[in-house]
């Protein structure tokens, strides 16, 4: 097998291959492995948030004097540090483990000579041809970059040079109110950051239940973030003082230190040759798959953010030991039904299953539960009384249709509920069954206790 990538996806592809006893190569072109989600995504901007959230959240704890003086001390380059402290780690249990597994790596540009063959440009300008009866691409995605938008990687950045950044600013405008333009909105404003928030949809996040996404919003504005929703930008330039300034449809220029560019993401495919084999892309640059990720050549597999949604490390790393076991004849469940969403804002957000919005469109007889952060002892422990963890259930048959959680830990909470889920239980299971005192987990059963309360409100009497 010749894995192209070396992210979540192209790391679980090789290590499976390998495990079935078959010769693995990986074919990287960045200096250092891991892929996006370890160099510039996923890893790196969780890292910072953590780092954040352990600083705001001494204030949440009646420290407010300690959180107040380490944020005035520190600067955005500062929690940087630590950032780089765990991508390093975590490179050096990656090449561990591929070299455990005898799994050999080449560093270079992969490009398509045929279906069966690559070649590989290394940096020195020598050319390898590698071939194998299966081929996985797991080469990830990068931000979009309009031109129109004048990026310098300085004040003008996009998702990836932001990380890099040596200023510390003051104030900062992010534009786009996705997953990623929302995590970093949070974040930024809960270190101190002015944030101002831009986006031209008229709701943020709009595939959460709705009742999450509003506790969403009261927090981020409770926390300094100005939210712009339904604004197109007509452009982007400097003011006099040579900060970015965006102008706005209806006649407003926001200026601030610092413009951090969220909306969309395109597939890394440009230097495959795709066309050499037959492939070709959507306009994102993302392949087309089957239920076992095989693309229109049956032996090319695809896996991880080049084919888009749902774009998760989680996911990625689950196709790419699928797609392995596949390509070699074992046996396996291709078929991912139930996956939790994890949102890394302050505060955390997280989902499982459907939402009320889902159930009520197509007419299933739904009750929701809830159980507030503050009710919990734990709660008032961490300081964390803005929560909110609310569970779904059908309301004749009582199994969990879905759960969805705002506050801290979110999404680690979310996996009680998921395995419930994923097995058919029923919301009485959550109410049978002890938690440990005191902790968030009993969240669950209080929700419980409280959606069957209101459906025996609801019933009529005998």
């Amino acid at each position: 097998m010749v894995v192209v990538g070396s992210g979540p996806a192209g790391q679980k592809a090789a290590v499976q291959a390998a495990k079935l006893s078959k010769r693995v190569v990986i074919i990287e072109k960045a200096r250092q492995l891991g892929g996006t989600s370890l160099n510039t995504g996923t890893l790196p901007s969780k890292t910072l948030k953590d780092t954040i959230e352990y600083i705001h959240g001494l204030g949440r704890r009646g420290l407010h004097q300690l959180g107040a003086a380490l944020t005035k001390q520190l600067t955005l380059p500062d929690l940087m540090t630590r950032k780089d402290q765990v991508i390093e780690t975590e490179v050096a249990v990656i090449t561990n483990q591929l070299q455990r597994n005898s799994i050999e790596i080449i560093q270079g540009t992969a490009s398509f000579v045929d279906p069966h063959t690559v070649s590989v440009m290394r940096s020195d300008g020598h050319i390898d041809h590698v071939q194998a009866s299966v081929i996985v691409l797991a080469t990830g995605s990068r931000p979009r970059r309009p031109m129109e938008i004048p990026f310098d990687d300085v004040t003008v950045c996009d998702s990836d040079s932001f990380l890099r950044t040596t200023k510390n600013p003051t104030s900062i405008i992010v534009l786009g109110g996705g997953v990623i333009g929302t995590e970093y909105a949070s974040m930024l404003a809960a270190f101190g950051v002015k944030v101002t928030l831009i986006d031209r949809r008229t709701q943020l996040l709009r595939f959460l239940d709705q009742e999450i996404a509003q506790a969403l919003d009261s927090q981020m504005l409770q926390n300094g973030v100005a939210i712009r929703l339904g604004q197109e930008h007509l452009g982007i330039g400097v003011d006099e003082a040579g900060r970015p300034a965006i102008h706005l449809h209806d006649g407003e220029t926001v200026t601030a230190d610092m413009l951090l560019y969220t909306m969309g993401r395109i597939g890394n495919t440009d230097a495959l040759n795709l066309p050499a084999i037959g492939l070709s892309t959507d306009q994102q640059g993302q392949l087309s798959v089957n239920s076992q990720y095989q693309t229109a050549i049956p032996h090319i597999y695809a896996t991880g953010d080049v084919i888009g949604f749902p774009a998760l490390a989680a996911t990625a790393m689950e196709q790419g030991r699928l797609a392995a076991c596949h390509a070699f004849q074992v046996s396996e469940s291709h078929d991912i039904k139930v996956i939790p969403y994890g949102i890394y804002s302050i505060p955390e957000v997280s989902m499982v299953g459907k939402t009320e919005e889902e159930l009520a469109a197509v007419g299933v007889p739904h009750v929701a539960g809830r159980a507030l952060f503050r009710e919990m002892a734990r709660g008032h422990i961490s300081g964390e009384l803005h929560g909110l963890l609310k569970v779904v259930f059908h309301r004749d048959t009582h199994t969990l249709l879905g759960v969805h959680i705002i506050g801290q830990g979110a999404t680690e909470l979310i996996h009680i509920g998921q395995s419930v889920l994923t097995y058919g239980g029923t919301v009485e299971y959550f109410v049978h069954n002890v938690f440990n005192y005191p902790t968030m987990a009993e969240c669950y059963r209080t929700a419980a206790l409280d959606g069957l309360n209101r459906l025996h409100r609801q019933s009529p009497p005998q």
